[in-house]
Order: structure tokens, then sequence, then C-alpha cells
């Protein structure tokens, strides 16, 4: 399939597509409603293993208010068109900005970029999708607000609406993004308006305080779904705390895994460390700052002579854990003495902050800065580690148990290695849960290369889901195969709510393996 043909929504004609557009662009102007093949080539571009003429839309629209969206959709119903909803459209690795499948259109929020209210005495925003971190950011700083993000990495240029969506995580004790969600304004399938939580309220004041309004809470229906289309969101942002202490401790050896996650387990449930920790393995640490063919150039996984000389180079550990402290200089003191106390007992770790972790290679600065909500760009380096912009993210949950984390982590590098790919990863420790994520980096332009990968990610998958090990989020190419891995009532129940709330299945289509 060429980009230069003309490209149909499945199951319209052209003289109904045509219809469509034009009444979009009375609605949002002519300039407003993309079909040329250039204007739309941004929309077409994917990191993931999949073939990029399956990703190909036949518009994009770009509206910049709820009213336009309730016209686009309205439109949409009556001629069965499906569109694919995007906020900043910069989820990389998980299907960045195209549609689900070749024909849908784009409906591209990121003109919707207002910041509606930041209150900084409840500590709360109200946002449009098309707002990014960057820009909540610098609003905060030049308001002098004392008030952090919780950004997820890399991140300036992607938004807090759409992670939240997604349930992405960050790094401050606000990292588990959902969480810290608080009301939404909704545009429906028929082109209706529902405000959730306290939001039904008119001049409600504690839409953005209270989570859970009256009568069921609905506000998860519109996460990783295709229900409706997010055109408010509410978020709790973290008050800058009086101290804060970063710090690193690393350990050597593969099976101290097992080890650093029975100790840090009990501190995370009991918030003496209260923010989302990450134990990042010795190649993602490495990956952000140097390139794999400086220590291997190899075609299979990278072997361990050549991870040894990579940790004693760049002084990083087999696993090195990033966290924090927060609260008054006093809160802190008491809290690192516990801190020091747990992980020093086996004798095994390195525990380090201030000037001698910064004197430590690895991604202490950067991962210092996260873990305050500064936002940087230095986990793009990932990219650059085997070269050719092929990433998928892999992330299966665990308990936060060591003999989890072992088997996981077993499994992940013996598949990924049977495949030729390297183990590049971390485990981001929530309350009691672990996200396992996996970054697998291949060569998108090997068609080789790209199968394999294809094969490696369909394989973890399955295994993993054979251990009992579900995936929390996946890409677009995958997201059937992981909706499967979920087991078939579930995927009725979202079918029900689906011919409910979207009978002609106009929205995102195919969205988290949700169809009619």
């Amino acid at each position: 399939m060429s980009t230069n043909e003309r490209i149909l929504p499945k199951g319209v004609s052209e003289t109904d597509f045509d219809a469509a557009l034009d009444r979009f662009r009375e609605t949002l102007g002519a300039e407003q409603v993309l079909i040329d093949s250039d204007r739309l080539a941004p929309y077409s571009k994917i990191m993931m293993a999949g073939d990029r003429d399956d990703y190909i839309p036949s518009a994009a629209v770009l509206p910049t208010s709820t009213e336009e969206v309730q016209a686009i959709v309205r439109v949409c119903n009556e001629y069965r068109i499906p569109i694919w909803t995007i906020s900043t459209g910069k989820n990389l690795g998980y299907g960045s900005a195209a549609p689900g499948e070749t024909g849908q259109v784009i409906l591209d929020l990121h003109r919707m970029n207002r910041i509606l209210d930041v209150d900084p005495d409840v500590c709360t925003a109200l946002l449009e999708p098309g707002v990014t971190y960057q820009q909540l950011y610098d609003y905060i700083k030049e308001n002098d607000l004392k008030l952090w993000l919780d950004p997820p990495a890399p991140s300036a240029i992607a938004g807090p609406v759409g992670n939240t969506l997604d349930r992405g995580v960050g790094y401050t004790p606000y990292g588990e993004h959902f969480m810290f969600q608080c009301g939404m304004e909704v545009v429906l399938a028929n082109g209706e308006v529902v405000r959730t939580g306290m939001g039904g309220i008119e001049n409600s004041s504690s839409w953005q305080v209270f989570k859970w309004g009256y009568g069921p809470y609905i506000d998860g229906l519109f996460t990783q779904s295709n229900y409706g289309i997010v055109t408010k969101m509410g978020l709790w942002l973290m008050p800058e705390p009086p101290a804060y202490r970063p710090f690193l401790i690393q350990y050597q050896n593969p099976e101290d895994i097992e080890e650093i996650v029975e100790v840090l387990r009990p501190l995370r449930i009991a918030q003496i460390i209260p923010n989302a920790v990450v134990i990042v393995h010795t190649l993602w640490d490495a990956g952000t700052h140097v390139t794999r063919k400086e220590y291997y150039d190899g075609s299979d996984s990278i072997p361990r002579e050549a991870i040894e000389r990579i940790k004693a180079d760049e002084g990083i550990g087999e696993w090195n854990v990033y966290a924090a402290l927060y609260g008054t200089p006093e809160q802190i003191e008491v809290n690192w003495k516990i801190v020091e106390q747990a992980f020093g007992a086996s004798g095994k770790a390195k525990i380090m902050y201030g000037e001698e972790a910064e004197k430590r290679g690895g991604g202490f600065s950067y991962r210092s800065a996260l873990m305050k909500g500064d936002m940087n760009l230095q986990e793009f380096g990932l990219y650059n580690w085997r070269g050719g912009g092929g990433s998928m993210w892999f992330a299966p949950v665990s308990q936060a148990k060591g003999s989890e984390t072992k088997d996981q982590t077993e499994l992940a590098q013996r598949i990924l290695g049977k495949y030729g790919f390297d183990y590049v990863a971390e485990y981001i420790v929530g309350w009691r849960d672990m996200h396992h994520v996996i970054d697998l980096l291949y060569n998108r332009e090997d068609p080789e290369e790209t199968q394999r990968a294809h094969d490696c990610f369909a394989e973890l998958i399955d295994e993993f889901a054979k251990r009992g090990y579900g995936l929390y989020r996946t890409n677009t190419e995958f997201m059937e195969q992981v909706a499967g891995t979920f087991g078939e009532p579930l995927r009725e129940v979202h079918r029900t709510l689906k011919r409910a709330l979207d009978p002609n299945g106009i929205l995102s289509p195919g969205k988290s393996g949700i169809r009619l």
C-alpha cells in the first residue's frame, strides 16, 4: 500500500467520506483537516515491530474545544467513520501518534492545550489533553508556585492527561498517576458531555478534590479504553517538601535482585521510602549514555564479559536502586538511618547520596531530577543503544517479592537471548506491586531483525501469561494478543460496555483489544 493512494476508512464509501470531510472543514476550518500524505506522514511513524502499511490514517482533524470534538463525533456517528484519539502523540514505543489500524481518522487533541486552573492551596490542576509536562512545569515556575509534577521519563514533550489515561507511572511519591487523577470531562460517542465525580454539580468547587462523586465510580472506564474522549482532567500535584534527599544503592551480582526487593518492600509499604523506586539493570543505566558497539558488535545478545566491562568502566552496578526521602530535615535523618540499617545488614550494598553518588557513573544526576519532578530527555539515549529506531516496551506486573523478581528476570533474559536481544530493563516499585519494564530495542531498518523482534515480543507475552504475569500496558500491534491473556469473560464485559456507550463502534476501534 502506498501513502500516495487515497486511504478510506474501512466500510466507508468515497462519497460519504468526502461529505464527512466537508462537515469537518465547516467546523474546524480547512487548515485543521489534514488529508495530504505529506501532512499525514508524522501520524504513520511507528517504533514497534509492525508493518507501517497497517498504520496509515485516512485523515487527521485538529479541534481546539470540547464543542468541536462534539461536532466531529456527531459527524463520525452519522457516516460510521472510525476515529483514533491522541493527545500529544508522544507515546513512543507504545504506538506513537499512528492510528490503531489503517483508514482511521486521527483525532489529534494537541491544540486543546489550555491550563484551565492550578490551585496552590489544595494542590490541584485542571488541564486539557494537549498540555505537555514542560508547559505545566513552566507555568508553575513562572507563577512561583511551590508545587512538583510527576513526569515519566522522557517526558517534557508528553502530556499529563494522555499519560494518566494510559495509566503511566513516574518517580515521585505521586508516581501511580491514575491514583492522583480527580475528575474528568468526557465526550461520549453520541456527542453528549459527561463530567465525572463532583463535576455533575453545577458550580461545584470540589470537582478536583473529591474523586468519588455519587453513585458508581466511572473514571476508570475512560482509561486504556475507547468508551469516550476525555477533554478535561483534574490532577493532584505534590507540594514541594522542605527537604529532599535522593540516593543510590548499588549491588554487583545478578542474584542480588532478590535481596533488594525483600529489603525494599517493607520500607515502601510503610512509606519510609515514599516514592516510586526504580531498580535499574546495568544495560539500562549504561544505555542512556553509551552505545552497544563500544563494548560488543555481535548480532546476538551482549555477553556477560561485556556487561562486566561496562560495570567496571562506567562505575555502575548489576542493579542500581534510585530512591529518595522527602520531608523536614529531621524526618529525613530519621528515615535515612532506617534505610542504612535495612540495606546495610547483609554487607552487599553500596549506599550513597550527595557528592559520593554524583561521582558514580550511570544515571544519578537525571534520576535525582526526575524524583523531584524535573524533567529531561536523557532516557532517549536508550534509542542509540542498538540503533535503527525500533523500540517496544514490555511491561509485566509482579508482586513486590524477591522470588517473583528472580523468576521474571530469568524468564525475560532466556527469551530475549533466544532471539538475540539484550535485557535492557528496570523495575519500578509501587506500594505492593512492581512494573517490570523492558525496552526491546532492535533495528527497524532490518526486516529480518524486525520480524525477530515481533516474534520475541509475542513469545514474551504468552510465556509470561503462562506464569501468571499480565502486562499493564502494551503497544497497538499487540493489544489484541494481550487482551486475550486476560480471558474471555473480561473481554465480554468490555464488549458489553462498548455496545452500550458506542453502538456504532466509532471510537478508537481495537484499543486495548476492545471492539463491538
